[in-house]
């Protein structure tokens, strides 16, 4: 099993759980619900209250009381639109082979220049690419999720958008390999994989799925993917390296998914 230790930080996994059972509870997750639930993946209470309180200042987590009149907190606007935008990527099948490219150009005024590195890394954290200086890249698809975010970070006015296709000089395969870090995206999915394949080899061997422990190993499983397909915004397979990591770790996560999720919920949801 995995050490927890080696896992991300406390505010990391209560986003994760919200993700995967939080929000499909009926009303506000309880703050004893939330100590317990990430007791079982090595995090103590004073942890999660200074985590949730974080969260809650950055307006992702809002305070609500249960139909009991326990204290507790439910996911905010903002933060159910970023689970649902996530979603398409984090449960999202094989890419399509090609669907063709969106383009993010922007010009930021000088009286305004600081709003060019919230850009800058705000594209990066989506996924995209740099073809050239203020001009980003990344798979079509990408499109409606990025401008939800843009309009949510009020920057959508210095940002236009193209879609097309890649008509050379250089071909394709060349140029991405440009304009994204392709050997550091595998060695972040080569990670993933010395972590979780093992868990799944040792699920394959056990006849039974316990729901605390399918709970515990499927958390941390989600917790180190959901990151991932940011990381790599799922380039079609002819445009990567030959044994390009990805594939295998999308396998992993997904038969993890499959044996885990469920089991898990009988967890987490046991009111459900």
């Amino acid at each position: 099993m995995i050490n927890v230790s080696d896992q991300r930080a406390p505010r990391s996994l209560i986003v994760t759980l919200y993700g995967a059972y939080g929000r499909f509870m009926p009303g506000p997750v309880p703050v004893a619900e939330l100590i317990r639930l990430l007791a079982a993946v090595g995090v103590d209470a004073p942890s999660v209250r200074s985590s949730v309180s974080r969260l809650k200042r950055r307006g992702l987590l809002l305070p609500a009381r249960t139909r009991t009149g326990a204290a507790g907190y439910e996911l905010s606007p903002e933060a159910r639109q970023l689970m649902e935008d996530g979603d398409r990527r984090i449960y999202a099948a094989a890419p399509p082979e090609d669907a063709g490219w969106v383009l993010a150009v922007f010009s930021v005024p000088e009286t305004e220049r600081q709003k060019r590195h919230v850009l800058r890394s705000r594209l990066s954290a989506l996924g995209f690419g740099t073809a050239a200086p203020g001009v980003w890249i990344a798979p079509a698809r990408l499109h409606e999720e990025t401008e939800h975010t843009l309009r949510r970070l009020h920057l959508d006015p210095y940002v236009d958008f193209f879609r097309g296709a890649h008509l050379g000089f250089a071909p394709t395969a060349e140029a991405v390999a440009r304009w994204w870090d392709l050997p550091a995206i595998a060695r972040e999915h080569e990670r993933f994989l010395d972590a979780h394949a093992p868990v799944l080899r040792a699920w394959q061997e056990r006849p039974d799925t316990p729901p605390e422990d399918a709970y515990r190993d499927y958390l941390l499983a989600l917790d180190s993917w959901r990151h991932l397909p940011y990381t790599d915004p799922g380039l079609p397979a002819h445009l990567l390296p030959p044994s390009w990591p990805g594939l295998r770790s999308a396998e992993v996560f997904r038969a993890l998914h499959d044996r885990l999720r469920d089991a898990g919920a009988r967890f987490a949801l046991p009111d459900a």
